[in-house]
């Protein structure tokens, strides 16, 4: 029970983001911006729990409620339609920052199930971490350029639905990528003057 508890404020976070496209395109001509961008409110709200874990967060929150606070003063959409574009610039600082400053978040993630990662697989996180942060400016554009030229329906279809499923590729390919590249430094091990690292 205790877990769950622990949980809840992620997956209630997660939930609101994910439904957020659709929540904007259902509620565009029918309720006001400015009472849609309690929604904007409402993601930033589920994000307070983890304003203690991070510095990142509290950045994130200041740029949703100002986004939020456009959209109230000018009661306008478009400020609420580039709160994917917030969270592209926001997942890119976090990942891109790792690599300033090591661990990457992708070999933070992997020392999870493996606390001895050899070498080779921290420059493989490495690697990872760099597509990361290549997909987050991508998905990033695309919001954006969705946000301010497309009409509510595709960006709604882009941010709802077809950035999830980009994001579920990149998942399954770096997975496949991770078994083979697994795999192949195995071999390599085995083999007599092979690598040890």
């Amino acid at each position: 029970m205790q877990n769950i508890k622990r949980h809840l404020p992620t997956v209630a976070s997660l939930l609101v983001t994910l439904l957020y496209p659709l929540a904007i395109w259902l509620g565009h001509g029918r309720v006001e911006p400015r009472l849609l961008a309690l929604l904007l409110v409402l993601a930033a709200a589920s994000r307070l729990p983890a304003l203690k874990l991070n510095r990142s967060s509290r950045w994130w929150l200041a740029g949703a409620l100002l986004l939020a606070a456009l959209a109230i003063w000018n009661n306008a959409l478009l400020p609420l339609k580039l709160y994917p574009v917030l969270v592209n610039l926001g997942m890119l600082a976090v990942f891109g920052y790792s690599l300033y400053a090591p661990p990457s978040v992708i070999e933070r993630m992997a020392r999870l199930s493996d606390p001895a990662l050899p070498a080779y697989a921290v420059a493989y996180t490495r690697r990872v971490t760099q597509v990361w942060c290549g997909f987050f400016v991508i998905n990033g554009t695309l919001a954006m350029v969705t946000a301010i030229w497309a009409s509510a329906a595709v960006w709604s279809l882009y941010n709802g639905v077809l950035a999830y499923v980009l994001m579920g590729c990149l998942f399954g390919g770096e997975y496949l990528v991770r078994i083979v590249v697994r795999r192949r430094h195995r071999r390599l091990e085995q083999q007599p003057d092979g690598p040890h690292a």
